[in-house]
């Protein structure tokens, strides 16, 4: 009984937060371990302390693959370079540089004791993402952020998991190295087979509850055989999501999408809500367990402070650099635009050319020069850059991965508690100030571009219901449209003194009643098609094609409302 109350009382716990967050214009997970911390305090309260298993095995990828799911494969693989350098290249970099601090600072501790406490500082949490969508930060940000932090916790664990290894035994750089390379190449693979396998199997089973209860399985269904290979987990349910998010259009039905939307937003709420609340919670008992090794919580405050303000350093240094190569970039692929232009001229139409080879060709033309686009319209430079230095705060998976630490660590209740000191006060200082940190870099404002490309997509799609409504092969020989308002003008002449006339009008209302949506289920077939098409040429962002495929799924379930049953 005392669990399910304590069940209860978290849920209710997070659904107020989000309720009360917007109000407070503060993030709800920064609310809930505020509440958390205040709680565990409380005259009664038992310490508490949670496995790191149930967060690292059990939340973790469902979350990660939710977010994957969520984030467009077009706009992931245009910023691969900014994505990959900040998830794994800045996360070696960060835990090598904090493993020589903290073997400075910490007598007994070797550099492989550092290295393993600078991979649990080094992942960023994904609460950023939630803040610069909310103030309205370019979606080039959004998806660079985003995909950062999916990637990011597997590479910290995977270097974690070697620290560790050589804090037992010695092992050599290329061995490190080469496990690094296996544990993230063969997530992909064992990620990305079994989300195409999960579409596959999906897509036959006609019950949508269903076919969302299998949904969950998937992030485990990768995690095991990944892990059960010496792989990251993680890695293969973010894997397994990106495949998935890319194949549900094509494979789904509208109902299994919007539910699929719906159900795992609702568990992305309550398992990112709990593990923050349980953060929260355990700051007493890491408090007890630092008095209990004869160490004060100034030990762990100071050293936090310190390692907090090197990882704003080595972040900024980085994130400018990488500004600058991704600048750099940027120029050399706009320079090839005219050349681009011209192939594109003699190539004529793709979709006229005989040859399959040239419709590929031009498509993939299509695509670079779309790429140029973004490029020019999405660019990340100095303030964009300096929000994603800001928004690189830790979080709860810091905090479980510290309590990893084998028990003969030295120092393992000083480190996990600096570690729960650096992801709380990252998440309280850059988290309270990150909304007006963006507002102050007056960043520039894209929503006069976009709704001008939504005005467009939505003529492309005006012109596709055109083409339907006229194509004799799909209404017949007369217009479906002059026939319905033909009935219509016919059932507000009938008199109302007879009865015959009335019951036939309405048969044939009731008729072309079906019929129109009939039709319409081809014009949102053949605009989803077209949409699918578009998405693959990169020709519009992945911001109006998700609206848009949105409002087609909401006419398609609304037509099966009105099915007969």
């Amino acid at each position: 009984m005392e669990i399910v109350a304590v069940v209860v009382v978290c849920v209710l716990a997070v659904a107020g937060a989000n309720l009360l967050a917007p109000r407070v214009r503060l993030a709800a997970p920064l609310l809930l371990v505020a509440v958390g911390v205040a709680v565990s305090y409380f005259p009664g309260i038992p310490d508490i302390s949670v496995d790191p298993e149930i967060i690292l095995v059990g939340v973790l990828p469902p979350l990660l693959y939710a977010a994957a799911v969520a984030l467009p494969a077009m706009d992931f693989k245009r910023d691969f370079q900014a994505i990959s350098g900040l998830s794994v290249v800045l996360v070696v970099i960060s835990a090598l540089l904090l493993g020589l601090f903290f073997m400075w600072i910490l007598p007994d501790a070797d550099y492989a004791t550092g290295v393993a406490l600078g991979a649990i500082l080094s992942p960023t949490d994904a609460l950023a993402t939630t803040t610069v969508k909310r103030v309205g930060a370019p979606q080039r940000l959004v998806t660079v952020l985003s995909g950062e932090s999916l990637f990011n916790d597997a590479s910290a664990l995977v270097v974690l998991r070697a620290a560790i290894a050589a804090m037992a035994t010695s092992v050599s750089l290329l061995g490190v190295a080469a496990s690094f390379a296996w544990a993230i190449g063969a997530a992909v693979g064992v990620g990305g087979a079994i989300g195409w396998v999960f579409i596959v199997v999906r897509a036959r089973i006609s019950n949508v509850a269903v076919a969302t209860a299998v949904s969950f399985t998937a992030p485990y269904i990768a995690y095991l055989p990944a892990e059960a290979m010496s792989a990251s987990g993680l890695v293969a349910a973010v894997a397994a999501g990106l495949v998935t998010g890319r194949g549900a259009v094509r494979r789904l039905t509208a109902a299994h999408r919007q539910s699929d939307q719906q159900t795992w937003r609702t568990v992305e709420l309550l398992l990112e809500g709990g593990v923050f609340l349980l953060m929260g919670l355990e700051l007493k008992a890491l408090v007890t367990d630092v008095h209990r090794s004869h160490e004060t919580v100034w030990h762990a405050v100071w050293p936090a402070v310190i390692a907090f303000f090197i990882l704003i350093v080595i972040r900024w240094a980085f994130v400018m650099t990488l500004v600058a190569s991704i600048g750099r970039r940027s120029r050399r692929v706009i320079a090839r635009e005219p050349l681009l232009a011209q192939m594109q001229d003699r190539l004529g139409d793709p979709d006229a050319a005989a040859d399959r080879m040239t419709r590929r060709f031009r498509r993939r033309i299509d695509r670079r020069l779309a790429d140029i686009e973004y490029y020019r319209t999405e660019s990340i430079g100095v303030r964009e850059g300096y929000v994603v230095v800001w928004a690189g705060m830790r979080g709860v998976v810091t905090l479980a991965a510290a309590q990893t630490l084998p028990a003969d660590t030295p120092y393992r209740s000083l480190l996990v508690l600096v570690a729960f000191v650096v992801a709380g006060g990252s998440l309280m200082v850059q988290g309270g100030t990150l909304g007006r940190f963006i507002t102050a870099l007056n960043l520039p404002d894209h929503r006069a571009d976009a709704a001008r490309e939504r005005r467009r997509l939505n003529r492309v799609m005006a012109g596709i219901s055109y083409e339907v409504l006229t194509d004799p092969a799909v209404c017949g020989d007369d217009s479906l449209l002059a026939r319905s308002v033909e009935t219509v003008r016919d059932l507000e002449a009938a008199d109302d003194d007879s009865d015959e006339p009335g019951v036939d009008l309405l048969d044939r209302r009731l008729r072309n009643a079906a019929e129109m949506r009939r039709v319409r289920r081809v014009i949102i077939g053949r605009q989803r098609a077209e949409l699918v098409e578009l998405r693959d040429r990169g020709a519009y962002s992945s911001e109006a094609l998700s609206a848009t495929l949105a409002r087609l799924d909401a006419e398609e379930l609304s037509l099966d409302a009105h099915r007969p049953r």
